[in-house]
């Protein structure tokens, strides 16, 4: 009965051993919800000493970005085909630094005709600080593939903020663990006592017996630790030994030994939350990277359009400031035949010939302003903007502060629900927190004495050519046959089974971890509220800007057209006789500062929309951005629906173009 018990028994650890062996890598791809504890934005903060453990854990939601992605990291290469692959190096690309071709279809007669679509899509193309920002996502992937493999996560430097993983249990090991030794072993020895080596007979005078020992050793052993902490190991050892001594019954021997041993920690390192905490981690890291590059895609954009409005009021006020050339030479001019004529003093051509100096000097500063700003476009827009096709290019801008879709009234509640929706800040605070939660989980855990039940399975077999002395010397020949039958027939067992109790009695280690714990996710409760704060108080200057910066353009607009009246009515009077060239020249730059005016007026006013569209996380939505264009570094195509081509056909970066 013991035999069969024994068969039984090693027989259902075998077929788990195969069984579980191409399985448990899709265990480690799984992973459970977490349920991270998480107080109400603006809750005050619980005091050190205050109990918390009816406190119920509730994770913030945050909705993650969904997109396809390229080549993702997070999975290991199929080693199905080719069982080397997870031996070899990954291949990665390297990163290309010359232009797009986008810009060379734009440049017609040396000048960029530049919308700003146009710029948008090739800053996403060629912005070198979102190619910086690309490779922190992916970097996160690695992570995710390290902590399904039971490794601690790495982080992502400068990218977010996110706490590590920390608890006094030790990591483990997913991935299955397959060794094997083969040695071979020698021995030539001298014998002493021929009786005692197992020699045999006795030696001749002035001769030494010599004992001769060949040993060839095979070991197999296969060993993993599942998501619940439970740890097995399967070996088999074959031992094959030949000897030139009488006295042992099998010569050549093999012996085999099968052992199974599995341990199953019952209190402290007990289920997935704790054994998976760095895998989830990892995985809320993926997700606040992706946020991380939805900010800085935002931050980016922005500042495209920042620099093209800049670049579209230089342009402008260097035609405000030639309009106020051209006039200061028309009335230089003028002046000039009547005092040739005598119908003029030549105090009066002093005067409007100093008025076209100081014209023309305000034409040279916004000229020089003009050159700057193009400058500044053109780098965020390439990779290199000192291409030779992109010397001496000038950068046209095509659209206008009237071609500007009307301004939607929002109020601010609207507003604020809007921003905390989508803002990649507030998302990022929500991840922390979840985070957070994993941790206290992990150190609630810690705070249990170490509890271990662990059981353990031997059966051991022995064969080879036995040697049989009585009644007449034989031979029975046999091998590693019978040892294997024997190992698996179960024919000399041992069992063993043991439970074991380990029992800080201070336990500071793991009250500390647990109460840092407990405090940082409050401390991050009280920093997600600063976020909430920081958007709404960011929205509302937004919208106040916004609006007021409407009533301004219009002010701005009347006070160029009354100036530009007056200045008519008193050229007029100087035409008659009944003004002075002083009043001219004083309505003159009076109308180019208030066309200058004008200009910068309404360059704030498209400034203001793209703040109020960063503001409330629209930017990517305003552009048809999805985060595979931005990801892959393409355009955005001609459709609505995110991810599609222009052909409404789904795009994939992994595929070919």
């Amino acid at each position: 009965m013991t035999r069969q018990l024994f068969r039984s028994i090693v027989a259902i650890a075998l077929a788990g051993v195969v069984t579980l062996a191409p399985v448990v890598p899709t265990f480690a791809q799984t992973e459970a919800p977490a349920a991270n504890p998480a107080a109400a934005p603006g809750a005050a903060p619980a005091q050190p000493g205050q109990q918390t453990a009816q406190t119920p854990v509730v994770p913030v939601p945050v909705v993650p970005f969904q997109f396809p992605r390229g080549r993702d990291y997070s999975l290991a290469p199929s080693w199905f085909h080719r069982v080397w692959i997870p031996y070899e190096q990954t291949q990665v690309d390297q990163p290309q630094f010359t232009n797009s071709p986008r810009i060379d279809a734009l440049i017609k007669n040396g000048k960029l005709m530049l919308s700003l679509q146009d710029a948008v899509e090739l800053a996403l193309e060629n912005n070198l600080d979102l190619q910086v920002q690309r490779f922190n996502p992916w970097i996160a992937e690695t992570d995710i593939l390290r902590t399904m493999g039971g490794g601690a996560d790495r982080g992502t430097a400068g990218s977010t903020t996110l706490p590590v993983a920390f608890s006094d249990q030790n990591a483990v090991s997913f991935d299955p663990l397959v060794t094997t030794a083969l040695s071979v072993d020698s021995k030539q020895i001298p014998v002493n006592n021929p009786l005692t080596a197992g020699t045999g007979g006795s030696a001749a005078f002035g001769a030494f017996s010599t004992l001769f020992t060949h040993t060839e050793i095979g070991n197999f052993g296969y060993s993993q630790t599942l998501h619940y902490g439970t740890n097995f190991a399967a070996t088999l050892d074959t031992t094959r030994t030949s000897t030139t001594s009488t006295a042992v019954d099998f010569n050549p021997s093999v012996q085999v030994t099968g052992q199974f041993l599995v341990s199953q920690p019952l209190l402290n390192g007990f289920g997935r939350t704790v054994n998976e905490r760095y895998l989830r981690i990892a995985r809320i890291n993926q997700t606040a990277n992706d946020q991380a590059f939805v900010q800085s895609i935002i931050t980016d954009i922005t500042a495209v359009e920042d620099d093209y409005w800049e670049l579209v009021f230089a342009r402008g006020n260097v035609t405000v400031q030639q309009q106020a050339v051209d006039l200061a030479q028309r009335l230089y001019d003028d002046n000039k035949k009547q005092v040739e004529v005598g119908t003029l003093a030549p105090l009066g051509i002093v005067q409007a010939q100093a008025q076209v100096a100081t014209a023309q000097q305000a034409l040279i500063l916004a000229q020089t302003t003009q050159l700057q700003d193009q400058t500044l476009l053109m780098s965020v827009i390439t990779k290199n903007p000192t291409a030779p096709n992109l010397l001496n290019v000038e950068i046209v801008p095509s659209d206008s502060v009237q071609n500007l879709p009307p301004v939607e009234n929002l109020t601010l509640p609207d507003a604020v629900n809007e921003a905390l929706a989508k803002r990649p800040d507030v998302a990022q605070s929500k991840l922390v927190i979840n985070a957070d939660g994993i941790n206290i989980q992990a150190t609630r855990n810690a705070l249990l004495p170490n509890l271990t039940i662990s059981a353990y399975a031997s059966s051991v077999g022995l064969g080879g050519d036995r040697h049989i002395t009585l009644p007449t010397p034989t031979v029975v020949p046999g091998g590693v046959d019978s040892a294997l039958s024997q190992t698996f027939q179960g024919s000399y067992p041992e069992y063993e089974a043991q439970l074991e109790l380990s029992l800080p009695l201070r336990n500071r280690v793991a009250v500390a971890d647990n109460t840092r714990a407990l405090l940082t996710q409050r401390q991050d409760q009280a920093r997600l509220q600063q976020t909430i704060n920081n958007a709404m108080v960011d929205v509302q200057n937004a919208l106040i800007t916004l609006q007021q910066d409407g009533p301004t353009v219009t002010a701005a607009q009347t006070t160029r057209l009354l100036q530009q009246e007056t200045l008519d009515a008193e050229q007029k009077k100087l035409d008659l006789g009944a003004s002075t060239i002083f009043l001219v020249v004083t309505d003159q730059q009076t109308l180019a500062a208030a066309a200058a005016a004008e200009v910068r007026a309404e360059a704030n006013l498209a400034e203001a929309v793209v703040n109020l569209q960063r503001a409330l996380g629209r930017t990517l939505d305003v552009f048809k951005i999805t985060i595979a264009d931005a990801k892959s570094g393409k355009a955005p195509h001609e459709t609505n629906i995110p991810g599609t081509t222009m052909a409404g056909q789904l795009f994939d970066p992994r595929l070919p173009n």
